[in-house]
């Protein structure tokens, strides 16, 4: 072949339809003159790629050129040899009438619809030939972009801004609103903001990653939420209740007598709520927290209950 388009897309000759479009969508965007103003070989490599896209996506045209190579468009206006066309008898070129197309081409392209007989048939038949289908205009490529969001818009929602800049060197700004509860890892996909089509179709999509900006006391686990709650030594002694803030309200939470650091309490429903109904918990995690100082009466009390304590707490730490 003169040009091999399979090499071009850097694919395989057996590659599928989805193949195609992917490996054209990479070549297009590295080699797109917007991206390359200054690189004359990058504009040429840019229309090898649209040429060789445009033949291998359309399933008449790739059938074609697997059989007979770039110049397979040259084969029914009689680029295949002035020689075929005489008589055996050495006349002149023969007629439409004589010629015997599934031999001239090769077995087996006679026999079955759509053939080069079927063809030349209709030419011998007075007819203008089959028509070749429009092709249909393809989607622009999608782009990927990146942001990163508080954790208040991930559990409640809310917009972002984005400046999306377009092979036309265009900023564009554009507003996304960021579902309540977007689940981790997934992308959100912003419709017809991507590159313009090549060839006159769609625009593709914005493919965007939204990450999560650490929060100093909340942290995420899918649906649930975990929070550090500070309390006093006497909270931790004697228990109580202390205000706890959530994403949706602030609860009251009731903590046990002799709960140590460590000890988790749930709250049931107080996690990321979803749009269908569902919601996550909030898992509290107890800190116990002192002051930062103390008068010589605290002190003295803290060395009386040294005085009386049995317990050892490290009895179980071993290597």
């Amino acid at each position: 072949m003169d040009d091999d388009y399979y090499k071009t897309l850097g694919i395989s000759r057996n590659a599928t339809p989805e193949d195609i479009q992917k490996a054209y969508r990479k070549m297009a965007r590295k080699y797109h003159p917007d991206m390359n103003p200054d690189d004359e070989s990058a504009k040429k490599q840019f229309q090898d790629v649209q040429r060789a896209y445009e033949v291998l996506n359309d399933p008449e045209k790739r059938e074609m050129y697997d059989r007979y190579g770039s110049s397979f468009e040259s084969v029914g206006a009689g680029g295949a040899g002035g020689g075929a066309w005489r008589t055996q008898t050495g006349g002149g070129p023969q007629g439409f009438q004589d010629v015997d197309f599934s031999e001239l081409f090769g077995g087996g392209y006679g026999g079955g619809g759509g053939g080069f007989d079927d063809i030349f048939r209709q030419f011998r038949q007075g007819g203008a030939g089959p028509r070749q289908a429009p092709r249909r205009p393809q989607r622009g490529a999608d782009l990927r972009h990146e942001v990163t969001v508080p954790l208040r818009t991930i559990v409640q929602g809310g917009k972002v801004h984005l400046s999306v800049r377009q092979p036309s060197g265009k900023v564009e700004p554009i507003e996304v609103k960021i579902p309540a509860g977007l689940p981790e890892g997934r992308p959100l996909r912003v419709r017809g903001k991507g590159e313009p089509s090549p060839t006159g179709g769609e625009p593709g999509d914005i493919l965007l990653t939204v990450k999560v900006e650490p929060h100093s006391h909340f942290s995420r686990h899918g649906d649930n939420l975990d929070v550090k709650l500070p309390i006093t030594v006497s909270e931790a002694v004697l228990g109580g209740k202390v205000d706890v803030p959530t994403p949706h309200q602030t609860v009251s939470l009731t903590i046990p007598p002799m709960s140590s650091t460590g000890k988790r309490l749930r709250l049931k429903g107080q996690g990321i709520k979803r749009d269908s109904g569902e919601s996550g918990d909030l898992y509290v995690e107890l800190q116990i927290v002192l002051p930062p100082s103390m008068d010589d009466d605290s002190l003295e009390l803290v060395r009386k209950l040294n005085e009386k304590q049995t317990f050892n707490p490290r009895s179980d730490l071993k290597w």
